[in-house]
């Protein structure tokens, strides 16, 4: 029998409950996926609180990114067959052995790429994509700050923007991760609990500040991401890791420099089947190439993705983390 991790309430880890569960036939448009590896991203923890209510309503299966088998498709499905390896990062439920779900948000992986990175990598991976190349162009001799650069998304930013030719500066809790951003493709490395990074921003950059911040941490680093941009420069909120930002200012973008603020997400990035094919197949040039790498630095049992959450919550991990069902 398949099992998952359920939610039943909102809460802390210890809501994260490993169960057996049903999985039928795939009705029209969709597959059964067996799954071999599933990614772990911040996100799900604010499914679990409730941050982010759950589109199914209680209780729910977290999860939004994994890699598998087919193991059986149904009516009118055509692009895929059974026994093909796919990849998807934007499809909640995905804590569980098996499941049910809609081929349109499935591509296929190349042989080039495993199981356990394809996993770790399309959420992030893709997210980091469209930062990059739609949110903010990026382009060689730009300036970026990259919040929580030893993270999951962050490593990829670092590693995709120092391929490109942009200078890249990066905030971390450690010497330990400063050390991994380095070695991920960061210029410069600011450890925020020992300085002031907007202070260390003007240093490093002899005032001229950045074209762009990318920032996924959210409370914890606003206003200071503002105080780190050059006039017009581009403000990205991408995540809310220490919470979400309160009384924003928009009278202070005017105030810092008419600057410019937006909130994306990859969802609507890869809302079409054309959008996720070529964020995907912009990823996975850029993996097969080399010029970006994914780093699994962690994998947890799937009936461990409580201890996971802790982890992840208790910036105990780096790089992208995989659970094994």
């Amino acid at each position: 029998m398949a099992s998952a991790i359920r939610v039943h309430e909102v809460g802390g880890p210890e809501v994260l409950s490993y169960e057996p569960i049903e999985v039928g036939a795939p009705g029209k448009g969709a597959v059964r996926l067996r799954h071999t590896a599933i990614g772990l991203n911040f996100i799900d923890t604010y499914f679990r609180t409730g941050l982010y209510p759950a589109p199914s309503g209680l209780p729910f299966i977290p999860g939004n990114e994994g890699a598998g088998v087919i193991e059986e498709v149904g009516e009118g499905v055509t692009d895929f067959r059974k026994g093909d390896r796919v990849a998807y990062g934007a499809a909640i439920g995905a804590y569980c052995t098996e499941r049910l779900i809609p081929a349109a948000v499935l591509v296929k992986l190349p042989n080039a790429i495993s199981d356990t990175t394809a996993a770790a990598m399309m959420l992030k991976g893709m997210t980091a994509r469209y930062l990059i190349r739609q949110t903010y162009p990026v382009k060689a001799g730009d300036v970026i700050l990259v919040h929580a650069a030893a993270g999951g998304v962050g490593l990829l930013l670092c590693q995709w923007a120092a391929h490109i030719g942009a200078t890249v500066i990066g905030t971390v809790g450690s010497a330990e991760k400063a050390e991994l951003a380095t070695a991920n493709g960061a210029t410069y490395t600011i450890d925020y609990t020992r300085e002031n990074f907007a202070d260390r921003v003007k240093e490093i950059t002899d005032g001229t500040l950045c074209d762009v911040v990318y920032d996924g941490v959210g409370q914890a680093t606003y206003p200071g991401s503002l105080d780190c941009l050059k006039p017009r420069g581009l403000f990205v909120s991408f995540g809310n890791a220490s919470g979400a930002i309160q009384n924003f200012s928009l009278l202070a973008l005017s105030q810092k420099g008419s600057l410019y603020a937006t909130r994306p997400t990859l969802f609507t990035h890869i809302a079409t089947r054309p959008a996720l094919l070529a964020n995907a197949a912009d990823l996975f040039e850029a993996v097969a190439s080399g010029a970006v790498r994914i780093p699994v630095n962690q994998s947890y049992a799937l009936k461990d993705a409580a201890q996971a959450h802790r982890d992840l919550e208790g910036r105990q991990t780096t790089g992208s983390t995989v659970l094994l069902p």
